[in-house]
């Protein structure tokens, strides 16, 4: 059922964002140097590493940490990587991952394959057996903001949870958070 709700609403997106999409691509590449989308290595369904894809919104070169431990994340900001984070565009990209079946809609955010300390304690609470996903209880609960342990007890309450229901609901508050830009840090 999940599976089916996920296709069904990536298709309706897909369909509704292409202008959008092509039109942040331009502005992406028309800005900074480099390819239009940033492929990330991240940890999804047992702990299996899949390439993500965002829209480029640090400039090449950047290393590949979470943003939060970079010295100074606006250094390596593009001109509209600001823009793009804060209205959460850079993550328009993601359609294709739950397209191809990497990811769902809701679920745990997907690590960085270097986040060793986050997939560690997602294992030894099960949350692994989860499809990742573009948002989630934790992204409602606090998103940049929550300590890695905050996070891991949001997503294990997602997993003894998870519904249809539940997903409706983190799907129509994640759209609430996006527009009022909360819990966004860079």
């Amino acid at each position: 059922m999940k599976r089916a709700f996920d296709l069904f609403l990536a298709l309706v997106a897909a369909f509704i964002l292409a202008v959008p999409v092509v039109l942040v691509a331009l502005l992406v590449r028309l800005t900074s140097p480099g390819p239009a989308l940033y492929w990330s290595d991240r940890v999804g369904r047992h702990n299996r590493i899949f390439r993500m894809p965002k829209f480029r919104s640090m400039r090449v070169g950047t290393p590949a940490v979470a943003t939060h431990l970079l010295t100074d994340p606006g250094a390596y900001l593009t001109p509209i990587g600001s823009f793009l984070r804060k209205s959460s565009l850079d993550e328009l990209p993601q359609l294709w991952s739950i397209l191809a079946g990497d990811m769902s809609f809701v679920g745990p955010r997907p690590a960085l394959f270097n986040q060793h300390d986050l997939v560690e304690m997602r294992t030894r609470f099960g949350v692994h057996e989860l499809v990742p996903g573009l948002t989630g209880w934790a992204q409602i609960n606090g998103r940049d903001e929550l300590p890695i342990p905050e996070k891991v007890k949001l997503d294990v309450e997602y997993l003894q949870r998870q519904s249809l229901w539940l997903d409706i609901r983190i799907l129509w508050m994640t759209f609430v958070k996006v527009i009022r830009r909360d819990g966004i840090t860079h």
